[in-house]
Order: C-alpha cells, then structure tokens, then sequence
C-alpha cells in the first residue's frame, strides 16, 4: 500500500504542468473585460452598477502585475466568474437571458479569506441587503415606516 500510494504521489509531481491547456482557456486581459463587461448587461441593473465597478476597479488595480503566477489566477478566476454569469444567464449558449439567481458562498471559500477580504465580505453584505428585497418586503417595509410615522405624529399631537 505504501508503494502505492508513493509511486502515486511521485507522478503526480513529477507531471508537467501544462500551460498550454490552461492559457487555452484564458482570455488575454482586454478581451476577458470586455467579456465580463458585456456579460453584465443580463444583469438588473443594480447588480450590473456594482458588478461593472468592481470589475473596472480589480482590472485597474492590477494593472501593473508583473509577476505572471498572479497574471495567470487573475485571468483564471475572472474566466471562471464569467463561465458562471454566461451559464446562470443564458448568455454562453446563445439562448434568451433568464434573470441572474446568483449562488451561497461556500464555507471553505471563507475559510480561505485573511482577515481584511473577510471584512470587505461584510461590509458588502450590508452595503447591498437593503437593495435585494422582494417587493413584498419592500411593500411590508413601506407599511411599517407609515405606521411608525403615524405613531411618531400622534406622540407629538400632530394630524
């Protein structure tokens, strides 16, 4: 078993790393922005705002990358997000778009985040939780706010 499991780790190792087959699915920088740009259009347009800012901000950011390792899982993880919105949007196969579902974030992808990608999570999270209301949380959140404003004018003897 455990020349097994040795001669199974050394091919592994010792396998070229083929470059080739990975850069095939890339998209060389200028073309994937145009790509994710276009991609967004699926979008309502609240997401497609957010969705088009970050991508012009991380593109921007990483402008002057030298270091081709980051090049490459730059490159590799926006091809993977645009694959995605392509295939929840209909946009890759050329159908009519469906409306954009989005997707949980695994546990294992916080679980990888440092402390300061954790709190950029958050203060997402609270940036956009009051946008993606159904509208019969918009309609009850409404209500609310009148029957607050009554009370408020009552309290204070106002008609």
């Amino acid at each position: 078993m455990l020349a097994t499991l040795v001669r199974s780790a050394s091919s592994v190792s010792q396998a070229p790393l083929k470059l080739k087959d990975a850069s095939a699915q890339l998209l060389p920088p200028i073309p994937l922005y145009r790509a994710l740009l276009r991609s967004h259009r699926a979008l309502p347009e609240e997401m497609r705002y957010i969705g088009d800012s970050y991508v012009k901000a991380e593109f921007r950011r990483t402008r002057g990358t030298d270091n081709p390792i980051h090049i490459i899982g730059f490159l590799s993880q926006w091809k993977v997000y645009l694959d995605e919105v392509r295939g929840q949007t209909g946009r890759a196969s050329g159908k009519g778009a469906r409306p954009f579902s989005g997707r949980p974030l695994n546990t294992e992808f916080f679980e990888k985040l440092s402390d300061e990608q954790a709190g950029q999570m958050y203060e997402l999270m609270h940036a956009t939780r009051d946008i993606w209301k159904t509208p019969d949380e918009l309609e009850a959140q409404a209500v609310q706010q009148e029957e607050g404003v009554a009370t408020e004018d009552r309290k204070t003897g106002k008609e």
